[in-house]
């Protein structure tokens, strides 16, 4: 799987379809109010957050969405039902989400209460035309209003791209990979007249109920916290700011960048894997220590502070689940100039394993707990915040086809304040995909610190050095 943006993608013109989820119940309000099921900490504040948004006329568009071809003639019949299959194996597609009493709740929509409507979108007649049109539908994706998956497909007579688009609030992004899969092999199926055999998909709805028992008593002299309080203490905020100028100005967004590209070839990335490996570490860790000796290289500090998503998934059912199962942590390791590879590595390291001690903290939790007061009830983070995401897309339900399928994830948001990398690896390299402010400091920053990054890299491969 590749993620990079919609809009670079060359795909050929076709006729478009969409498949619209619908409720086959009178109302999406049946059920008494009892019934109502429990959210996690990450969809309450995002509702709020869309909530709050709204009321000021200040939207902003985002979403996560995925694209797959299949091959030959389509049987659209199959599809259809590939697709329908998809939205009622997982619940969390299923839900309505009301703001009651102050939090979030939801109701779910049995599987038999769905269904599917087809709506023909027309042609596109050029590769720039679809590229628009998905671009564009993706963006109807809304947080307030159901359903919170589009899905359609573009039809040719030698192939079929299908594409479909989530809200945050049901969707992360190994959400992705599972939804290629589920419909690519429920697909495959259903054209050959079976049923489809996939693993069990757990319950989100159960998940959300664990986190709210686990931390719902969580108070600030919560000895959990002492993580967060430290790392504040140590930079002096609870949000670790991004290092390097992006010539921004304090409460304002900015137009985004979006835009991707390979750091290292399968080989090299083998290459530095092996380095990780007998410096103790893993992969991402030598990811992460090259991005915080590349900013210090840039100007930026001897001690690499920020945070980065944690799925909370684990080996069990969760694996096959839609739904938003990441935390987000805080790191902080020394990358000081004159330390070796070894060094920097056990560095990563320790901070690494400090960090998964404490990774049962909902950041949301901390977020209102310990934050100053005038951050708790903001709508985006306060400034260019430090952020780190690594994937390894290989190990994802559905990966040895990926190649086959062209899977590719497309994460978009229309404005920002500040810069986001997503690192993912597949089996053709490592990529970087970024999505920016659109200033000219900027665009700088980013394509110096691309360049450093690259060639530091490429060294801890080669050498074992930066």
């Amino acid at each position: 799987m590749l993620q990079v943006s919609v809009e670079d993608v060359e795909f050929a013109p076709g006729h478009i379809f969409e498949w619209q989820m619908v409720s086959a119940k009178r109302s999406l309000s049946e059920k008494p109010a009892q019934q109502l099921q429990t959210t996690t900490y990450n969809q309450a504040k995002h509702f709020a957050v869309a909530q709050g948004a709204r009321s000021a006329n200040d939207m902003i568009s985002a979403y996560v969405a995925g694209t797959f071809e299949i091959p030959g003639v389509l049987d659209r019949s199959a599809l259809e039902s590939a697709l329908l299959y998809f939205v009622r194996r997982h619940e969390v597609l299923r839900c309505t989400f009301q703001q009651l009493a102050g939090d979030l709740s939801c109701d779910i929509l049995e599987p038999d209460d769905v269904k599917l409507e087809l709506i023909d979108r027309g042609s596109a007649d050029s590769a720039a035309e679809l590229r628009a049109f998905l671009h564009e539908f993706f963006q109807k994706v809304d947080t307030l209003s159901w359903p919170l998956i589009l899905m359609g497909a573009v039809i040719r007579d030698e192939s079929t791209t299908v594409y479909f688009a989530c809200d945050h609030l049901v969707t992360d992004g190994l959400s992705t990979p599972i939804a290629v899969n589920d419909i690519a092999t429920a697909y495959a199926a259903f054209s050959r007249g079976h049923q489809p055999v996939l693993p069990e998909a757990g319950s989100y709805l159960t998940f959300s109920r664990e986190q709210r028992r686990r931390s719902g008593s969580m108070g600030v002299e919560d000895s959990r916290l002492d993580h967060w309080k430290a790392f504040m203490a140590r930079g002096g905020a609870f949000f670790p700011p991004f290092p390097l100028d992006l010539g921004v100005e304090p409460g304002c967004m900015y137009p985004t960048v979006n835009d991707a590209g390979m750091l290292l070839a399968a080989d090299e990335v083998e290459a530095l894997e092996a380095r990780c490996r007998a410096a103790d570490g893993r992969l991402f860790m030598g990811l992460l220590a090259a991005v915080g000796v590349s900013l210090r290289k840039e100007g930026g500090p001897d001690v690499y502070r920020g945070v980065m998503p944690v799925s909370e998934r684990g080996r069990g059912s969760y694996a096959h689940t839609m739904g938003w199962f990441i935390n987000t942590m805080p790191i902080e390791f020394s990358v000081a100039e004159g330390k070796s590879f070894a060094e920097i590595m056990g560095n990563v390291r320790a901070a690494f394993d400090e960090m998964q001690r404490h990774a049962d903290v909902p950041f949301v939790k901390a977020w209102h707990l310990l934050a100053p007061v005038e951050y708790t009830t903001i709508r985006y983070w306060p400034y260019a915040v430090n952020f780190f995401s690594y994937l390894d897309f290989r190990k994802s339900p559905g990966s040895r086809n990926h190649a086959v399928w062209k899977a590719r994830e497309h994460i978009w948001a229309s404005r920002s304040n500040g810069i986001c990398f997503w690192f993912h690896r597949n089996d053709a390299g490592l990529y970087m995909n970024s999505i920016f402010v659109d200033t000219p400091q900027a665009r700088h920053t980013k394509a110096a610190l691309g360049r450093t990054l690259t060639r530091t890299l490429e060294t801890m491969a080669r050498s074992g050095t930066f």
